[in-house]
């Protein structure tokens, strides 16, 4: 993204705080993993948000009306040894032109400098509580400031939740966004198509998981945006399982929850497919169910409707389909009020997407579900997961785990999948997986009649 994105963040953010207030944003900080190996540097999604910088040690600060410029950065200093190590470090000389701040200086300055710059002001936005070292250092400024009350210091009278105005900013995606979020959405999509077509008994499930992550990885989505989840068989009824060490069996299902990073933005998409290509019964007859409910689910995702319509729509289609199949009592409606669904289909339909992959935002305005706009992007994610251990229900149900879930984004009349290049129907997914086995055994009868001449 260019650098008037990011400026046009932050103006917008200024314009909602007001004179005579100040926003103070730390980065995030590098995490040891083990003695002396770190975790890979992610950026705090608020910070990059804001700026695009990808450094640690760094400071915005954003004073609204400031006489030499509103945003200002605070940041490590170039250092020729370390850069020897470690790589390029912006520096305060270059990191202006880089990022399009006003101003910037070395963060060793920091006790120096912002406490001069809090003074005067009657409100600190800053979200505390989310870094206790960070917040400490914003109170003894504070204090300092305190100290000086009777030589004529203003301290701020109030500290304001930063988060309040920022993440409902982020909430609505500007097309930049989307352009980079649909991007995401097809490199895990061609991810998921890979897994499919690798599938096969034998195989465990992590080799599925190393052919998704190669694939991000070959179409420059370097990370993983959470840790995906291969769940075969009787693993697909854990809802976060991410061991994916058991071995692929003919006979069973494998649910594949992944999704890549890019440019710190999130996909999230899940199918579920058979092991062995094609679907049993029982196991089409529940897949069906939940895509039913997830189409369903899709179709009430448009402005004026509310952020619970599209759960509404799929809970109301599964217990349906559940009835249907013996494995709950109706009549439908009892069944809803008494949410005895919630044994086979216990979480919600959707969850907002961006920075983060369980993204910021209310799901309620003043106690009542929020209302869909144009510009929100949410997954929608319907699932049936029945127990291996559940003796209510015959056993040819049992240890079955299904859940389908796309990337959707709010347009101006309607909505948008932008995650659609997975296949998901029971015809798509078998079709695919029939042609890759069709193909594998072609290569294998060549490399056999080759190895033989």
């Amino acid at each position: 993204m260019i650098k008037k994105e990011f400026a046009r963040r932050r103006q917008y953010l200024a314009e909602q705080m007001g004179e005579g207030t100040i926003a103070i944003l730390p980065s995030s900080s590098i995490k040891n993993r083990n003695r002396d190996v770190d975790y890979h540097f992610r950026q705090d999604s608020d910070f990059y948000y804001l700026t695009g910088f990808n450094e640690p040690e760094s400071v915005l600060v954003i004073i609204p009306g400031r006489k030499h410029g509103e945003t200002i950065l605070f940041c490590r200093e170039r250092d020729p040894s370390k850069e020897m190590w470690d790589g390029f470090i912006a520096g305060p000389d270059r990191v202006a032109d880089i990022i399009g701040v006003d101003d910037a200086f070395p963060i060793s300055d920091i006790d120096d400098i912002l406490p001069g710059m809090i003074e005067g002001t009657d409100k600190v936005y800053y979200s505390m509580g989310f870094n206790a070292q960070f917040d400490s250092r914003v109170m003894e400024w504070i204090n300092v400031i305190r100290s000086k009350v009777r030589n004529g210091a203003h301290p701020p009278g109030e500290f304001v939740a930063l988060e309040h105005a920022l993440h409902e900013l982020r909430l609505f995606k500007s097309a930049a966004e989307i352009k980079c979020m649909s991007r995401a959405a097809e490199i895990a999509a061609q991810g998921h198509i890979k897994a499919m077509k690798i599938c096969r008994e034998g195989l465990f499930e992590y080799h599925l998981e190393s052919s998704i992550i190669h694939s991000f990885m070959n179409e420059g989505a370097r990370f993983v945006a959470y840790p995906s989840i291969v769940g075969s068989g009787d693993n697909g009824c854990t809802l976060h399982y991410i061991d994916n060490h058991s071995e692929l069996k003919n006979g069973d299902l494998v649910l594949i929850d992944a999704g890549c990073e890019l440019e710190c933005y999130a996909s999230d998409i899940t199918r579920t497919f058979p092991v062995s290509g094609k679907f049993s019964t029982e196991q089409a007859a529940l897949y069906q169910i939940v895509l039913d409910a997830q189409l369903a689910a899709i179709e009430k995702v448009k402005p004026g409707n509310h952020w619970n319509h599209p759960h509404e729509a799929a809970v109301k289609v599964i217990t349906q389909g559940l009835i249907d199949l013996g494995i709950l009592d109706g009549p439908l409606d009892d069944a809803i009020e008494n949410e005895t669904y919630k044994q086979f289909y216990m979480h919600r339909t959707g969850h907002w997407l961006g920075l983060d992959v369980h993204d910021v935002g209310e799901y309620k305005v003043d106690g009542e579900w929020r209302l869909l706009e144009s510009g929100m992007v949410l997954t929608v994610e319907p699932g049936l997961y029945i127990s291996p251990s559940c003796s209510e229900v015959a056993k040819k149900w049992r240890g079955i785990g299904i859940r389908i879930e796309d990337d959707v984004v709010v347009t101006k009349k309607s909505h948008e999948v932008l995650s659609k290049s997975a296949p998901k129907t029971i015809a798509e997914i078998e079709a695919l997986m029939s042609l890759e086995e069709a193909g594998s055994l072609v290569n294998i009868g060549a490399e056999t009649t080759r190895s033989d001449m």
